[in-house]
């Protein structure tokens, strides 16, 4: 089992305050610090100081780490043409000693395209479908032979490919609840099938679409490494847990709905253990908070221990 860190900086976090929590992340030996890319907080939260951007604080985040890895969770198709992409998580990965994963998805939020001018087409799993076929084919092709593409929206003419990542394979996840065409792009493409946060019932049918996926795909679905998002408050007592869910605006009613990772050592292992009985490989802890690092030092120091590996 692989443990991540899972933040949603958008809602109010600095660089500074990313880093702190990567650095309290890979201290502890978790698997991983990933990110959410969004521009806007959305509802009523400020976001102050502002959005970081995804990619450019991963480049800093892999100059001064050493250990942990790095990614998104996931990049929208809308914010990056594949090209450029390619190139910054190529490089990203070249500034981390190979430590880079890069979720890809077809974006959701309308109104922080709308707020900061980035176009919002309706038909963007097309263009999820092109930039997973565009990114992976430039970094899989050989180093001196030009790459093309052309269909959709994007036309790439004798590109020279470069550069390569530091990895042979740069890990790409691909998540979300479709029947169908969710888990045919991840049996073609993808390395990990990130489950998002489902209920217990929904875990098993979405395996199952995945397994129909590859088969379809002729893909051994062994392959493909499963994954699960969700939210976490962690504590030792309830006055813990109460005290972080007010900070993120929650109830302890409200944050004890079932689903939910909640609790200290016993009860999140219990926990692991459902989602491990699914073939479940990695989580993500989602924490909201980036200004109490000291959730991190709790997970790490006294949860971590107790779950297997």
């Amino acid at each position: 089992m692989e443990y991540c860190v899972f933040t949603e900086p958008h809602l109010g976090a600095t660089y500074d305050d990313q880093l702190e929590y990567a650095r309290a992340a890979e201290e502890h030996g978790f698997t991983g610090f990933f990110r959410s890319d969004h521009y806007l907080a959305g509802g009523d939260r400020d976001g102050l100081p502002g959005p970081t951007d995804a990619w450019i604080t991963l480049a800093g985040l892999a100059r001064e780490t050493s250990a942990i890895r790095l990614g998104t969770l996931v990049s929208p198709v809308t914010f990056r043409l594949p090209g450029p992409l390619a190139i910054q998580v190529a490089q990203v990965d070249r500034m981390s000693g190979g430590r880079v994963e890069l979720g890809l998805g077809a974006g959701w939020f309308a109104r922080e395209h709308e707020a900061y001018g980035i176009p919002f087409p309706s038909r963007r799993f097309d263009l999820l479908e092109a930039q997973l076929e565009i990114v992976t084919g430039l970094w899989r092709t050989p180093v001196g032979e030009p790459y093309g593409f052309d269909g959709g929206e994007y036309r790439l003419v004798d590109a020279p490919a470069l550069p390569k990542p530091a990895q042979d394979a740069v890990p790409i996840i691909v998540g979300g609840g479709g029947p169908r065409r969710t888990p045919d792009l991840v049996a073609r493409y993808a390395s990990e099938y990130n489950l998002g946060f489902p209920e217990d019932h929904e875990i098993a049918p979405r395996i199952a679409n995945l397994h129909a996926a590859c088969e379809r795909a002729g893909r051994d679905p062994g392959t493909v490494k499963l994954s699960i998002a969700m939210s976490t408050i962690a504590g030792p007592d309830d006055a813990t847990v109460a005290r972080r869910a007010a900070r993120i605006d929650r109830t302890l009613e409200q944050v004890r709905d079932g689903v939910n990772i909640v609790g200290g050592p016993d009860e999140i292992a219990e926990r692991i253990a459902v989602y491990r009985s699914f073939g479940i490989e990695r989580v993500y802890f989602q924490l909201l908070d980036l200004q109490d690092v000291d959730h991190v030092h709790y997970l790490g120091a006294e949860v971590l221990p107790h779950l297997p590996r």
